[in-house]
């Protein structure tokens, strides 16, 4: 069972508890960091956000029974007051707790279930490299993602493209798809870029971070651009909880060299990890 499975498996007994981040990273043995960034790779949410959606689900069908006490479902999922309870089930349903209760159904609701992790995808990962990267100036399209909307980050390449080539002090013909300044949410940026020699004479809409010298595990992505899923979730819920060795808390990124078609997604690429040293 790798890290995320124990995680849910966690959440699922303990969910109507008062469980913290700390508390399911610890259940799986991994740091918050870690479990945080693994957790959102591996399901496509993040942990508060599926924490929040099974304590709501579960309090949905309750109410959806008739239960007569709202403010008794609210404490139990979680809630102080029948109001906060109230705001948290509009935002994630789209329909009062009194509203679910007098339908006495869930069937037109988003429900969050229980995930269940098949680990039948998982590929056979080549041996990460050791490299110890420069520091970089990465300039490009950025924006702000969470797990649910990363899936504009192919339409944010095309923005970029307009650019490729052309932008002032580009070093060299390699781009970079570099994830930095998440959050326990997984709110994260991604910037989609080139390396430059200075932030001087960029177009204002531009995005910019500085990238430190690091210690990186880097791995080989041979396949078609579709598939890389299936590779970062290898490297995350299996490589690494498996290594020996502990994520730095700084931005990652994806490598694309020259040999990488963007209007075909082949010729490869690399995932560059930072790694303590």
């Amino acid at each position: 069972m790798n890290p995320v499975e124990k995680a849910i498996w966690f959440i699922e007994g303990h969910f109507a508890e008062d469980i913290t981040l700390d508390d399911i990273a610890a259940s799986a043995g991994i740091s918050r960091f870690y479990m945080s960034r693994a957790f959102a790779v591996f399901t496509g949410r993040s942990v508060s956000g599926y924490l929040r959606g099974r304590r709501l689900t579960e309090a949905a069908k309750i109410l959806s029974k008739g239960a007569p006490d709202i403010l008794c479902v609210a404490l139990g999922a979680g809630y102080n007051s029948h109001e906060a309870f109230t705001r948290a089930f509009r935002d994630q349903f789209g329909f009062t707790p009194e509203q679910v209760r007098t339908q006495g159904h869930v069937e037109n609701i988003p429900m969050v279930e229980a995930l269940k992790m098949d680990e039948s995808f998982v590929v056979n990962l080549e041996t990460p490299r050791t490299v110890e990267g420069k520091a970089m100036l990465i300039a490009g399209i950025g924006a702000r993602y969470n797990c649910e909307t990363s899936k504009a980050i192919p339409s944010q390449w095309q923005q970029f493209n307009a650019y490729a080539g052309n932008v002032s002090g580009q070093v060299g013909d390699i781009y970079y798809g570099v994830c930095c300044n998440s959050d326990e949410e997984n709110n994260f940026d991604y910037i989609a870029g080139v390396e430059v020699t200075d932030f001087s004479d960029l177009p204002d809409e531009f995005s910019r971070v500085r990238i430190p010298a690091q210690r990186y595990l880097v791995f080989t992505h041979r396949d078609h651009i579709s598939s890389i899923r299936s590779t970062m979730m290898t490297i995350w819920g299996k490589y690494l909880p498996e290594s020996r060795h502990e994520v730095a808390d700084a931005p990652n990124f994806e490598r694309y060299g020259p040999e990488f078609d963007p209007r075909t997604g082949n010729g490869g690429m690399e995932i560059w990890i930072p790694i303590k040293n």
